[in-house]
């Protein structure tokens, strides 16, 4: 091979390289989140040891996630009143509102649709865990044999937590602008052409002396 075949060679390997996008693996599972005033909060317990109190706006949404800080929460507006408002309190008894976000079509498992987002107020013992609320509000719920909740209402009908591929995430700061190659992409290739014009510019004064 040529010093300029192979200059072209290195050169056409970089802008591949740089225009496949990068895929991650994600997961496709319903998260679970608390809500402080307007806020979703990624749950630091699982909902079947989790211990609400009344008054307490809960949520869930299934949709494909890296990890926490990837997932996606509840969408639409969610307050105690709006939900549990016309539900009176009794003694011994507690109440939950729970959002429950079913996700999107390109969330969805294979021939599978989302039911439309929903909101519940759970009326339950004082000692409840969240997964009771949920179970006297969202039946049937599904579970795998590790306790992970895999199903709520029934969706989806199949599948618990498997991974599967994600599209591309978008360039961080100062990636790709404009949707153009990046500031570093033209550094490298001119870096690659730099040192071919070094290379044949060697050869030749080699050929010449």
């Amino acid at each position: 091979m040529t010093r300029r075949a192979l200059l072209l060679s290195l050169l056409a390997g970089l802008l591949l390289a740089s225009a496949s996008p990068a895929h991650a693996a994600g997961y496709r599972y319903w998260s679970f989140w608390d809500r402080t005033g307007s806020t979703w909060t990624y749950a630091t317990e699982g909902p079947s040891t989790a211990v609400p109190s009344d008054g307490d706006v809960q949520g869930f949404r299934f949709a494909v996630s890296e990890d926490s800080a990837d997932a996606d929460t509840p969408r639409g507006t969610a307050s105690f009143t709006a939900i549990c408002g016309d539900t009176a309190a009794r003694d011994g008894r507690k109440r939950v509102a729970l959002v429950l976000d079913f996700g999107t079509a390109s969330d969805a498992p294979s021939g599978e649709a989302p039911p439309a987002r929903r909101t519940e107020c759970a009326v339950v013992p004082r000692d409840a865990t969240t997964a009771e609320a949920l179970a006297t509000a969202a039946k049937p719920l599904r579970y795998n044999t590790n306790a992970l909740l895999c199903a709520i209402a029934g969706y989806p009908e199949t599948g618990c937590g498997e991974q599967v591929t994600g599209a591309a995430k978008a360039a961080p700061a100062g990636g790709k602008q404009d949707g153009g190659p990046s500031v570093g992409l033209w550094a490298g290739a001119a870096g690659v052409v730099a040192l071919g014009a070094a290379a044949v510019w060697q050869a030749r004064r080699r050929r010449h002396a």
